[in-house]
This record gives structure tokens, C-alpha cells and sequence, in this order.
């Protein structure tokens, strides 16, 4: 089954919208926060985690998982479901990402994209093809096409170029996708010029993907950049698909571009600040490393009602932070990842009583950054 978008509702005074996706592993409504599982995993914790913060769908990385432990390995195991055990919608990545993180510009060619193994040090040739082709094997809810990420900043003939060059890919790349149980998204590239933002959607509709991406984004411009390349972007997609934005999830990027008509988000950050000691809370992010927390009684944020907080204090996490004891990243993962879902909870909650700048007001007034 392909997935499905249902719009509940619009806010009446912006342009977000709370609807309900239909995939073959459930129904989950957004818009919606999907914690990073890079390598089968959301680092530290267990399937039984996620489930308990109400997680609907997770990510997985192509890139990761083709080098280790290969796409057919998944495959032998009956897919990614299987593998690792868990029973809600996985969305993978395309490898695109690694374009802009691991490849030179003279490694990107029209074939596709010359890769250092970051392991052995192979050279590796990733095509739009081949990204499809272990997608198709890892048998995920959701593939995405191959793109390529500009960096910023960037020249437009650059952008121009890439464009034309994503569109060539994501055609290819649909040519040979052959999942009927998966399905396949576009993604909007163009950096911060709404002509080619709408131009690749433009081209990208006619192509008629399952839903659609937004990227691009995240890569070092400043946040009204960012929200510009969003705006661009959902201006021309339809309201009938969902709409990805990728690699997003600081909260109050969440909120701006909720408002911007964005569904679902991902990013690693939740997991990374807990690995480093730092937690979401109400007033901002709090670093549990500094000694002022040692005697310090009360859980990370007494409004969350994920496991860590009803649990421990930050006296605790602060002891395990400091002692190197991977609980205390674990603990820190839960209530992150839980503070992330129970905000887009909250703006579904905001979008259905059309007070979504009214909570976005409040949250500014106490979020500290």
C-alpha cells in the first residue's frame, strides 16, 4: 500500500495544517517529529522507548546501511521492520545528504556520486539508481529520491545547475523504483530562490510522487533563509501530499515552519545534545554537565510526562553525565525525543482551535535560547 495523506484541518490564520498519514504499519497524525535511526537504531534506545514516547514514523540512513551491514543482509531478514524489530513506519534517506557532507563538488558528476568509504577507505559510486535499488531492499515505508544538497552559501548558477541535475536524478530514479508496497518522495531543492523552488516542484508534480521533501535546508544559512526556502516551497505543493522537511528539529524552527505548511520533521539533535549532557525543557536548553544542577532534586522539566522525568532528577543525570554512564544519555534521548513529539502534539492541539501564532507567542516568551 502507498502511503496517504488526509488534511483534517487548516489553520485558519497560517498556512499549517493538521492532517493524518496512512502508512502500512499504522495511522499517525501531524504534523509529526521522527527521531533519526541512522544505523537501525535511535542511538541508546530500544524499540520499546520509542513506542513509549508515542514515536510514529523513524529514520533510517541508506548510505549507513548499505556499508554496514549491507542492504541485502537487511533483505535475508525480511527488511528493516524485521531487522530491528520495530512495528511502526520507517521513512529512509536517500544518501543525498552524504553529497553534501562527504563528496567533493568534483566527486558529483551526472552518473551520480563518487563516495570515500568512511570505513575502509573503498571508493564507492552512489547513483540514483543504486539508492533506489537499497531502499527497495531495506523495504521501508517511505524511500526518497536521490538529490543533491547545495551547502551554503552558493552561486545561483551553481543552484541552477544542481536543480536540473536533482530533476534528471529523481526522473532515473522513479524509472527503476519497483516496491509497490513503498513509497517513493520527491524533493525540492533551489536554495533561496522561490523561481527554482517553484520550478522543481513544478517538475517534481508532474513526475506524481507519493508525497514531497523539502531540502536543502539545515546547512549552515540563517534561520530567515531558512524559512524563505520553506515558504518557497509549500507555496507550490499540493495539499493533497505530504510535505518533509528534512533535517529540521530545533523547536522553534518546528513551530515557524508548522506555520509554513511543513508536516513532518527529522534530526539527529535530540539524540546528539543527550549524548553531550543537554535537554529541552519549557524555558530553553539546559546543559546538565554544569554544577549547579548537582543538588538538584527536581526532574529536567517538571511539565514533560516522558519516563526520565517521572523517574529521576537532574541530580541523578547530572552524576551519570559527569561518570561517563551511557544511562544518563539514554534518559536524556527519551525526554528529548518526547519533548520534540509532545510540541508537534501540542500544534496539532493549536491548529485545530486556530491558535497556532497565539502558542507560538507563549512558547517565545518562555523558551530562552
Amino acid at each position: 500500500m502507498k502511503i496517504k495523506y488526509e488534511l483534517i484541518k487548516n489553520e485558519k490564520n497560517t498556512k499549517a495544517r493538521h492532517g493524518k498519514l496512512h502508512t502500512n504499519h499504522g495511522t499517525f497524525e501531524t504534523p509529526m517529529f521522527m527521531p533519526v535511526g541512522t544505523q537501525a537504531t535511535v542511538k541508546t534506545l530500544s524499540v520499546e522507548e520509542l513506542y513509549d514516547v508515542n514515536t510514529g514514523i523513524i529514520l533510517a540512513n541508506t548510505y549507513h546501511l548499505w556499508l554496514r551491514p549491507g542492504e541485502d543482509i537487511v533483505a535475508k531478514a525480511g527488511g528493516l521492520h524485521k531487522f530491528m524489530n520495530y512495528k511502526g513506519p520507517i521513512l529512509t534517506d536517500s544518501g543525498g545528504f552524504q553529497v553534501f557532507s562527504l563528496a567533493k563538488p568534483k566527486d558529483i558528476t551526472e552518473e551520480g556520486v563518487m563516495f570515500k568509504n568512511h570505513l575502509n577507505g573503498d571508493k564507492l559510486l552512489l547513483t540514483p539508481e543504486k539508492s533506489i535499488e537499497i531502499q527497495n531492499k531495506l523495504d521501508s515505508d517511505i524511500a526518497m529520491s536521490f538529490d543533491e544538497c547545495v551547502g551554503f552559501p552558493h552561486t545561483r548558477k551553481y543552484v541552477e545547475e544542481s536543480v536540473e541535475r536533482t530533476l534528471r536524478w529523481a526522473k532515473r530514479g522513479k524509472d527503476v523504483f519497483n516496491n509497490e508496497n513503498q513509497s517513493l518522495f520527491g524533493i525540492v531543492q533551489g536554495a533561496e530562490y522561490e523561481d527554482l523552488r517553484k520550478h522543481c516542484a513544478e517538475e517534481l508534480i508532474k513526475m506524481d510522487f507519493d508525497g514531497y521533501s523539502i531540502g536543502g535546508t539545515a546547512v549552515g544559512e540563517p534561520k530567515d533563509v531558512q524559512y524563505k526556502q520553506v515558504e518557497y516551497s509549500c507555496k507550490y505543493l499540493p495539499e493533497d501530499k505530504v510535505r518533509y522537511l528534512m533535517g529540521v528539529g530545533d523547536p522553534i524552527d518546528i513551530i515557524e515552519n508548522v506555520i509554513r505548511g511543513v508536516d513532518i520533521f527529522d534530526c539527529v539533535m535530540p539524540t546528539r545534545l543527550a549524548r553531550h549532557g543537554h535537554a529541552y525543557t519549557k524555558y530553553g536548553k539546559i546543559n546538565l554537565k554544569n554544577k549547579g544542577f548537582e543538588e538538584d532534586f527536581t526532574p529536567v522539566d517538571e511539565t514533560c510526562d516522558c519516563y526520565a522525568c517521572k523517574n529521576y532528577t537532574k541530580a541523578y543525570i547530572h552524576h551519570l553525565i559527569k561518570a561517563e554512564e551511557t544511562l544518563g544519555a539514554r534518559l536524556l534521548s527519551i525526554h528529548n525525543i518526547r519533548y520534540l513529539i509532545r510540541l508537534t502534539e501540542d500544534l496539532r492541539k493549536a491548529i485545530d482551535e486556530d491558535k497556532i501564532l497565539e502558542y507560538k507567542e507563549e512558547f517565545l516568551k518562555n523558551y530562552k535560547f
